[in-house]
């Protein structure tokens, strides 16, 4: 992700935009590409003031809403066999049993598989074209894809951002932390130390001579 944040961070703060959202997009027509990566390292340039976190926003949940949409488009056209091609071109991420997974998760929670599909890495990417291949109403696909994608990406861009901020300032205090660390780590050891010696030292004392002359007197048999 460090090497995905430094390239985005060399483009102009548009380009960022217009990137995020169309890998989003992309994902979310079913090409198995890293969203939320690419959403997460803007959110992160922008905590370091390089993107503005609220287009980032924008432009993920634009990306989101309308990438289900085509895949869902793309789905209703090519239907079943379309997800066959999609298996046999993506067989570590489309292939039969994540489509059957998937069918699964859509025929037990209907709609709510479109919201909450979309904070699941596999459902992220077929939720859009399966739910074309099921014949959802569209309508109903739109208001779940909309609420879910809006929800998504404003959530982790805000979420990332402030944790980037947070951060940020934790690591310009880090070299009083480091100090501290070390001036406690070094008592902390050296009372150890000390612990472990005079146990050591105790344990090699000679016994006293009431205690040996105690083990040199031999103990009187029993009357048998």
């Amino acid at each position: 992700m460090g090497a995905i944040s430094d390239w985005l961070g060399t483009l102009p703060a548009l380009v960022v935009y217009l990137l995020v959202a169309g890998i989003i997009a992309a994902e979310s027509m079913g090409i198995p590409l890293p969203g939320e990566i690419g959403l997460v390292s803007a959110a992160l340039l922008a905590a370091d003031g390089h993107a503005d976190i609220a287009w980032v926003a924008v432009a993920a949940s634009a990306g989101a809403i309308g990438g289900d949409s085509l895949g869902y488009l793309i789905g209703h056209k090519g239907g079943r066999p379309l997800l066959v091609r999609l298996g046999r071109r993506f067989p570590r991420h489309l292939g039969p049993a994540h489509v059957a997974r998937a069918e699964a998760f859509f025929a037990r929670w209907g709609s709510w598989a479109i919201f909450f599909g979309r904070f699941v890495a596999l459902l992220r990417i077929l939720a859009g074209p399966l739910a074309g291949v099921l014949r959802v109403p569209y309508p109903k696909f739109l208001l779940a894809n909309a609420a879910g994608g809006i929800c998504w990406a404003s959530g982790t861009a805000v979420a990332t951002y402030y944790a980037g901020r947070a951060a940020e300032r934790w690591l310009q205090d880090f070299s009083w932390v480091a100090l501290v660390a070390a001036v406690l780590g070094g008592i902390g050891t050296t009372l150890v130390l000390r612990a472990r010696t005079r146990r050591a030292v105790h344990a090699e004392q000679p016994a006293a001579p009431e205690q040996e002359r105690e083990r040199a007197t031999p103990e009187p048999a029993e009357a048998g």
